[in-house]
C-alpha cells in the first residue's frame, strides 16, 4: 500500500474539496480504487502507486477550480478525472474564471470544458463561427450568452435567433393560432436560453423594441443584417441553399454563430445537410472558425455523455461492417 499526503493552505479548501457527505472525494475513490481521508488540512491518499499518483493530480486539479471560485459538482469532478486519465490536466489553467455574462438570477455563465473555452474564444475572435457537436455541449446556450454580452456592451444593436422549422421525426400536424404561435414550438429552446439570461420582463421589453428577434430561418431571406449578433440553431436541418442564403445575410458590424449536430439530421427524403456541406466549403476561410465538440464536452447529466459515446461506438461499428461488406464484394 502506497501513501501520499497533500497539505492544503486553508480548511475551507478541504470542505469544498470533499463536498456534501464527501460526495466529490467518493467519486475519486471509486474511479481509482484509493482511500482518501482528511486530517485537518492534510489530505492522505492511499492505494496502488499509479492510482495514488492520478488521484493526487485529480485533487490538485480540483483545488485549482476551488481557488478560482468554482463550486465543485459531479460534472466538473468527472471532467477533471477524464483529463487526468488522458494526461490533459495540465490544460486546466486555461479554463479562465472570467464569466461570459450574468443570468437574470445572478448566476455567472462560464465555459465548463476546454472545448467550450475554445468555442467562446473563437466567437470573440472571428466574425463567423460554426459550433458542431452532440447534444448537451452548450453550443446554443454559450452562443446566446455571448450574444447577450455583446448586446449589453453595446457592441451590437440586435440579437437575432433563428432555426429551420423542421420536425424532429414527428408530424406535429395543424397548430392553432397566428403565424408566431405556429413557429413558437420550433423556437422554444432559444426562448428558454434568452429568458435565462435576461429574465422574462427584459426579454419582452427588448422584443417589443425590436432589439431581439426570434424567427424561423425562412424569415431571413432578402435581408441584410447589420449591427447584429445572429445565431442559427439546429443548422444540421438546413439545406445547402438555406445555409448559403443565411450566411450571405451577414452585414457590417455583425457576428454569426451556426450551431448543430450532424448526427441528428431530420431533413426529409434523405436531403443533404447544409451544415455538413458548409463545414467542407468554409474550411480554411479567414475570419471563420469551425469548433467541433465531442462527448467530453457534454455538461448535462453524465448519462447523456454515455449515450453519446454509445451512439458513436455503434455508428463506428456500423461503418466498419459496411466497409467489410463492400471490400468483400470487390
Amino acid at each position: 500500500m502506497f501513501e501520499q499526503v497533500l497539505s492544503l493552505d486553508r480548511m475551507e479548501q478541504a470542505v469544498s474539496l470533499f463536498g456534501s457527505f464527501d460526495e466529490n472525494v467518493r467519486l475519486i475513490e471509486k474511479h481509482y480504487g484509493v482511500d482518501i481521508v482528511s486530517r485537518g488540512t492534510d489530505i492522505k491518499i492511499s492505494g496502488e502507486p499509479e492510482a495514488v499518483a492520478k488521484s493526487l493530480r485529480a485533487v490538485q486539479g480540483l483545488l485549482q477550480l476551488i481557488n478560482r471560485g468554482e463550486q465543485l459538482n459531479e460534472q466538473n469532478v468527472r471532467y477533471v478525472l477524464m483529463l487526468v486519465d488522458e494526461g490533459g490536466d495540465e490544460e486546466l489553467p486555461k479554463l479562465s474564471s472570467d464569466s461570459i455574462c450574468i443570468t437574470s438570477k445572478g448566476k455567472p455563465v462560464k465555459p465548463k470544458t476546454l472545448g467550450q473555452k475554445n468555442y467562446v474564444e473563437a466567437i470573440r475572435d472571428n466574425t463567423i463561427v460554426l459550433g458542431v457537436g452532440p447534444a448537451g455541449t452548450g453550443k446554443t446556450y454559450l452562443a446566446v450568452a455571448m450574444a447577450v454580452n455583446a448586446f449589453r456592451a453595446k457592441e451590437v444593436n440586435r440579437i437575432i435567433l433563428t432555426r429551420p422549422a423542421v420536425e424532429a421525426g414527428e408530424k406535429l400536424g395543424f397548430l392553432p393560432g397566428d403565424l408566431q404561435s405556429k413557429v413558437d414550438p420550433y423556437l422554444r429552446p432559444l426562448y428558454d436560453a434568452l429568458f435565462d439570461m435576461l429574465g422574462a420582463e427584459s426579454y419582452q421589453k427588448y422584443l417589443e423594441r425590436g432589439n431581439i428577434e426570434v424567427a424561423p430561418l425562412a424569415y431571413m431571406r432578402g435581408r441584410t443584417l447589420d449591427d447584429s449578433f445572429i445565431i442559427l440553431d439546429e443548422a444540421q436541418n438546413t439545406t445547402s441553399e438555406q445555409m448559403k442564403m443565411f450566411l450571405t445575410r451577414l452585414g457590417f458590424n455583425s457576428k454569426m454563430v451556426v450551431t448543430g449536430d450532424v448526427t441528428q439530421i431530420d431533413l426529409p427524403d434523405g436531403r443533404k445537410s447544409g451544415l455538413k456541406e458548409v463545414m467542407k466549403v468554409l474550411k480554411g476561410v479567414e475570419d471563420i472558425q469551425i469548433c467541433t465538440f465531442t462527448q467530453k464536452d457534454v455538461v448535462r447529466h453524465q448519462l447523456v455523455q454515455r449515450i453519446v459515446r454509445a451512439y458513436e461506438n455503434f455508428d463506428e461499428g456500423k461503418r466498419s461492417r459496411n466497409y467489410g461488406k463492400n471490400k468483400g464484394h470487390n
